[in-house]
């Protein structure tokens, strides 16, 4: 799907963005899924975000086993609806979904176009006959450098559009889950430099308090890729500290397990409660 300015493709294979190629200079902003590092581009998250605890949690007394992430992004979905600049997809509970998630569903995802930008669009529809518990968040990858030929690593930053504000609340991420003391990472400027020394640790997450968009910028030229995401709760910014050439801006409805989590999915810090036959939507937007 194209337009005068963008140029995208999607798997229906977990509904994922694959390519986001700027048609005025031909460059590709999308990381092209390189297993040398991590096999994915903007894998969609569902119905969990991150990590449970020993990889289960527990409903109504079961307990159920699922990997991180959850497994939407390693089903096929369906195209549904076409246009010149709209895609929308469909996943719904099937007989092995509901083994280890027991609510029936349907997924839309949705991807627009408009002039520089990409909209991706949730929709999930709860159709059992209880309430529905979820998360549901964005993994986009993003090239870094954004263009190779003229720009380093060294030379990019994000900025953040917080206000009143000199350093980003950061939950550390530990092998057993997230802890709940919270570091301080400083801001310069509302800017916060890249390298790969801040992912030591793996992902930088934090609660979203104000933040609805960042720009990941270059300090040598005017490309940039920003996320707008307002009425997100939580957001993840992530790379491999193994000289990998990508770094990802999550927005996420929802949040790995802490290492005090009892387990229970109804007491999860940051689930998403949805009421019989009710109808969760939230978008963001891809702007270059």
């Amino acid at each position: 799907m194209k337009n005068e300015y963008l140029k995208i493709k999607i798997d229906s294979f977990g509904a994922e963005l694959k390519s986001l190629k700027n048609l005025q200079n031909n460059i590709e902003y999308l990381w092209q899924s390189d297993p040398k590092y991590w096999n994915r581009s903007s894998p969609i998250l569902f119905p969990i975000v991150g990590k449970l605890l020993d990889d289960e949690y527990i409903y109504k007394d079961k307990t159920y086993n699922m990997s991180q992430h959850g497994f939407a992004r390693d089903k096929e979905f369906t195209l549904i609806k076409q246009k010149d600049k709209y895609l929308k997809f469909l996943l719904k509970s099937d007989s092995s979904s509901l083994k280890i998630y027991p609510f029936s569903f349907e997924l839309f995802i949705s991807y627009t176009l408009e002039d520089n930008e990409l909209k991706i669009s949730y929709e999930v529809v709860n159709k059992s006959s209880e309430k529905m518990y979820f998360s549901i968040g964005a993994h986009p990858a993003f090239n870094w450098p954004i263009d190779d030929v003229n720009t380093n690593k060294d030379d990019y930053y994000f900025e953040f559009d917080c206000k009143n504000r000199d350093s980003l609340k950061v939950f550390p991420l530990l092998k057993e889950g997230i802890s709940n003391k919270k570091l301080d990472i400083k801001l310069v400027k509302k800017k916060l430099n890249i390298d790969e020394n801040i992912f030591k640790d793996d992902a930088l997450i934090l609660k979203n308090e104000n933040i609805n968009k960042i720009k990941l910028k270059n300090i040598k030229n005017d490309k940039f890729i920003e996320v707008c995401f307002e009425g997100f709760s939580y957001l993840g910014l992530w790379s491999k500290p193994t000289g990998a050439p990508f770094v990802c801006i999550e927005p996420w409805h929802g949040i790995a397990d802490f290492i005090n989590h009892n387990k229970n999915i109804e007491e999860k810090e940051g689930i998403n409660i949805l009421e019989e036959n009710k109808i969760f939507l939230s978008s963001y937007i891809i702007k270059i």
